[in-house]
This record gives structure tokens, sequence and C-alpha cells, in this order.
């Protein structure tokens, strides 16, 4: 297919655009995509038989500036990125340039100027392409979300195709007349280098009728991913409502039962892994965990496992119009594609149906940071070498959800919220707050805390950070919203509320105490809730944890006829952590708690929210928190 383009006088014409934008398409020609098919040639530069192409731009002072390769595979396409940088999400990357209520950096404080001379900048290199890719679709979904365009280069065609993939588009036979945008993504790399020093930025400019993101990073971490996130946030903040950063699963046991659970947490806090089959050994068992200090291995048998019906894989729509009187929590995937992390796949066999719908899918995918060449199958356990012997900690797939067998596409009800927490390993000589068994049953106060909280964890594989127990921000979702803590908080609070019948479970992955886990406590919990049906426990099957922060902590857990080792409930018990180095885990998660919750604690925040704060704060019991809500 020849890549076909309109000149700007007829492209504007399906268009109801603001000046600049008005300006910039009418000098320029303009491509519309007409299909997937047509977004893949866009991708090569429309170079039907080029093996691979390289995404560059002038950069002033620097000359010709690669950013990316893009190679074409057997499988799909191979993106990789020159910069190691460039492969995972700066979390810095938002900045505000408008005056409205934020708690995010503005422009102006950051970078010591007004947004308005770069902003202007941008559109005058927009006028000065041959060629610009103009994208319509919806963000979120077509029931509830924003109009949006996505303005482009010619030459990054494989962020398009990634977009596309991930939230949809409108092809250009189905794009109605006068299409308004509510929202418009400014594509320009270059300025990364011209402007930023090299940073990942990504600005917002929420202008009355209108919400501007210049994305100035051809990572589609931030730039795409996230920025479309941002503007559901923003969305949500103004009608009263969150898109939560969850993967949600419906399980059917072995017996037929239904059972909902959607999973929170930071970035790298298992939200993908939710949706996955149970990792098993060659012969079949489940390592549920080796302890680090004896090298014990403990072992799972567990034949019969349940079926997966994926909801969700990291942005969960709950509007309103979604809830209803059950008073359970409903909600519904706010995405067209997921963006799955691979680097758990080091070898064939870790996760068939996965590997098989990389290496063969129904259609060509986008991969970034995996060692795909030209002309062959790009494998999902060749990992892009960050340096020699250190693979990419980051290595992603785009995979449109209709891919997936046995998706849920309509709104669902949640019968158990869980929230994912990368934890470090735990012993006495190296105490840390790896101290959560390996599923915690939390009262609707404290669950909200930890929404507050939101650790971003251990070794986090997606974002560049630094180590030890830092916050993701409120609802972890924070790095991608524009507007303020507080009226997040409140938010949630207020979904909480109305959900009551909506449970809460907390669940580590990584370690749990001096074992090495990885993320089997939240498949063998998922397993274990689904059978049982709900949380409900009868007297003495549920003793409040230790550290009252974990809620309750379970008695026993039984899965298939097999009990668990306690340790791996009550971390206490382990001989390698004891009372002593459970309780300098406990003291260092309870320091972070009371470092985090504070800053919420406002004028603007609700009254029940300053209650329980303040029961926080004050060492509450976990009786506390269960007449606090």
């Amino acid at each position: 297919m020849a890549v076909q383009t309109l000149s700007g006088d007829h492209a504007v014409q399906y268009f109801n655009l603001p000046k600049e934008l008005h300006e910039v398409l009418t000098d320029v020609e303009v491509i519309i995509p007409e299909s997937r098919r047509h977004l893949l040639e866009l991708t090569f530069f429309g170079q039907h038989e080029a093996p691979m192409v390289e995404v560059a731009y002038e950069v002033p002072g620097n000359g010709r500036y690669v950013e990316a390769t893009v190679g074409r595979c057997k499988n799909g396409v191979s993106v990789n990125y020159n910069d190691t940088y460039m492969r995972r999400r700066d979390p810095d990357a938002m900045v505000i340039a408008d005056d409205r209520p934020t708690d995010k950096p503005r422009y102006r404080d950051r970078f010591g100027t007004e947004f308005t001379a770069v902003r202007s900048q941008t559109f005058e290199w927009f006028k000065a392409q041959e060629q610009l890719i103009v994208m319509p679709f919806i963000c979120g979904n077509h029931r509830h979300g924003y109009t949006t365009l996505l303005v482009a280069p010619a030459n990054s065609g494989f962020f398009v195709t990634g977009l596309a993939d991930l939230q949809g588009f409108i092809p250009c036979e189905e794009l109605q007349p006068n299409f308004t945008p509510r929202a418009v993504i400014y594509l320009a790399p270059p300025f990364r280098h011209t402007a930023f020093g090299g940073k990942q930025v990504v600005v917002h400019n929420r202008l009355p009728g209108m919400h501007e993101l210049f994305s100035y990073s051809l990572y589609p971490g931030p730039s795409a991913k996230k920025g479309v996130y941002g503007l559901l946030l923003q969305q949500g903040e103004d009608e009263g409502w969150v898109t939560l950063h969850a993967s949600a699963v419906r399980l059917i046991t072995p017996y037929d039962n239904e059972f909902t659970i959607m999973h929170e947490g930071a970035s790298g806090g298992g939200k993908s892994e939710m949706t996955q089959a149970i990792h098993r050994e060659p012969d079949g068992r489940i390592l549920l965990g080796e302890d680090i200090v004896t090298r014990e291995k403990l072992y799972l048998e567990l034949h019969d496992t349940c079926e997966l019906h994926p909801v969700a894989d990291d942005m969960a729509l709950a509007p309103p119009y979604l809830q209803h009187s059950d008073r359970k929590l409903v909600v519904e995937d706010a995405e067209a594609g997921w963006f799955l992390r691979v680097d758990h796949l080091n070898d064939y066999g870790t996760e068939p149906s996965l590997e098989r719908l990389c290496i063969k899918p129904p259609a060509p995918l986008i991969f970034l940071n995996l060692d795909g060449q030209p002309g062959a199958t790009c494998l999902p356990w060749e990992h892009t070498m960050d340096e020699p012997d250190m693979p990419c900690p980051n290595p992603r797939v785009i995979m449109p959800r209709h891919f997936i067998s046995n998706t849920v596409n309509e709104p669902i009800e949640v019968d158990v919220r869980s929230f994912g927490v990368r934890t470090p390993p735990c012993t006495r000589e190296n105490p840390n707050y790896g101290i959560i068994g390996m599923l915690h049953v939390l009262p609707a106060a404290l669950a909200w805390l930890w929404r507050l909280v939101a650790p971003r964890g251990h070794s986090n594989p997606s974002i560049v950070t630094a180590e030890g127990l830092t916050s993701e921000g409120v609802g972890s979702y924070w790095p991608f919203a524009t507007g303020t803590m507080v009226r997040q908080a409140n938010l949630l609070l207020q979904q909480i509320r109305t959900s009551p019948r909506t449970k809460y479970v907390l669940i580590p992955n990584q370690y749990i105490g001096a074992y090495k886990v990885g993320f089997q406590p939240e498949w063998i919990g998922r397993e274990y809730l689904a059978r049982r049906g709900s949380v409900r426990f009868r007297p003495g099957q549920l003793p409040p944890a230790r550290c009252p922060l974990l809620g309750y902590a379970l008695a026993t857990l039984k899965v298939n006829g097999q009990q668990l080792p306690k340790g791996l409930l009550h971390v206490e018990d382990q001989l390698e952590v004891g009372v002593e180095g459970y309780d300098k885990g406990a003291t260092i998660l309870k320091e972070f708690f009371y470092q985090e919750v504070e800053k919420f604690y406002g004028e603007d925040l609700l009254p029940l929210g300053k209650r329980i704060i303040s029961a926080c704060l004050s060492d509450a019991t976990i009786e506390d928190y269960d007449q606090l809500l």
C-alpha cells in the first residue's frame, strides 16, 4: 500500500481545529491513517522492502541524531533506542504549563521561563516538516473518553502505530465531518535535545475546552500511554471520578464459580501478572519460594487452576454511569491494547500463551527493547543489552487486547481490590520492609491509606529511579495526574465509601521475609480467594497482623488440600527473620507511612480522610481502622 497524503487544505476540512493547529496543517502534507496495515507501512516510511530504518532528526548544533532503529521482523516491528536512558520511563517527565490548580512542577518553576516560547517554536517546527501524521482517536473508550488527535512527524510511524494499538484509532474513511478534538498530543522529539538537555519531558497545557499535551520523547511510556492516562485523570478530576491504575481479571473456578479481582499498585507492582497464568517448573510443580539463606525450596502441586478472563491490564475506568445499587465497584478497560513488560521471559516455556502470541501473532506487533533482527522472528526472551551482560530491564510488547483469548469487553463488578507491593528481602541481620505475608485482608480505611502512600518498592524494572522505599503517589497513578493530590485522595475515598461490598487485600511480590517468591503470592492468592468466593472468615481465621498497617494476616492458607508454611503468612515466624527483624522492618514501614500521609492532611481533605490519617499518625490499632470506615 502506498502512503497516501492529503494537502493541508483538504485535510483540515475533516476537523474543527484550534487556530494554531489549523495554521500548522494548512501548508504541509497530511497523512491520516487508513488502516493498521497503513500504519505499519508508515512505520517504515512507506519503504516496502526496507529491512531497517533509522528514526533520526536534525538537531541544531549536533547534526543528525538517531533516536531509534526500527527493524522489520517476521512477527512485527523491533524498536530499539540508542540512548539507554530512553528505554525506561523517567518518573519526573511531567510538567504543567497552565495556571489551573496542580501539585505538579510547573514549567516556569522547573525551567525558569514560561512555556509560550517553546510552544511557539514547536508549532514552527511542525510547519517546517514536509509531512505530518494526524491520527484521530478516542482516549479511554468510545463510551467515556476524550476525542483526541495525535500530530506527529512522518518518520515516527512506530510511535503512532503503538498509540493506535493502545487506544484504537478512527480510520480516515470512518472520520465524521468536523471532528472536534478535546485534546491534542503533539509529538516533537528533537526538543528533547534543543530545549530539555536530553531528558524525557511531557508538557500538559490545560486550556479552556482543550487539553494540549506536548510529548518531547519518543518512548511511548510517558509520551503516549501515560500521556493519555493524564488526559483521563484530568477528565475524571473535573467530573468527579477516577481511572484506576489497575489490572482486572474474571476468574472461573474449577467449580464454575465466577470471581473478579482488580489489582492496583505502582509500576512493577504486578498488575500485568495478575492476568497471567501461574508460572510452573518444567515438571509442572509450582515453586512457591526459595530461602535466600538456606536455599530451601518450597513447592506446591496445583493441577486444576482457574480459567482467566482478562478485563484490564493497567488502566480501569470507573465513571459514575457504570456504578449501580449493588454497591460493588464496577470498572471497564480504558485501553484497546496492553503495554506488556516481558522481562520475566528469559527462556522458552516460561509463559507459553504469551510467548505464542508474540512469536506467531494474528498481525505484526510492536516490540520495544528486544533484540529483534531484521528478517528473523523477534523472540520475547532476547532482551536488548544495556551493557555487556546487563539486559534492559524494561522489554515491552504492545499487544492489542483482541489478540488475547477470553477478554471481557463489558463493564464488570469487582469482588476484591488487591494492592501489590514490590518487597525486598528481610532477615534478622538485614531487616527491611519485606515483612508482608502472602495475603493480608485490609479494612477499607487502611486500604485507602495504602492507596495514598503507594510504595514504588524494591528494584522497579519499569522506571528510572533510585533504590529504597519511595512513593509512587496517590492512587499509584500520581506520576500521570495533572491536578492536586488531595482532590485525588478525596475521589478515592468517595469511591471506597460508595462500594462497601467490594473488599480489600494486600499482596507482596518478589520477597516474603527471607523467601524469594516472585509473583507467586498473587497467583496463589488469586486461586485461594476465587475458590473461597469471598473474604469473609470465621472467628479465629483472621488474626491481626503484628504490624497494624498490614491489617489481618491469615491464620492458615490451604489451597487444593495443601497447607502453606506459616512463615509465608506471618513473617515473624521465619527463623531467618524473627520478631526482632520483623519489628525493625515494621518501623521502616511505619515511618514511611507517617511521612507520606501527612502530605494529605489539609483543609481540602474530606473530614473522614482527616480522621483516618489522624488515626494512622496516632498508631491506630486494627480495631480503630475497622471502626473508621
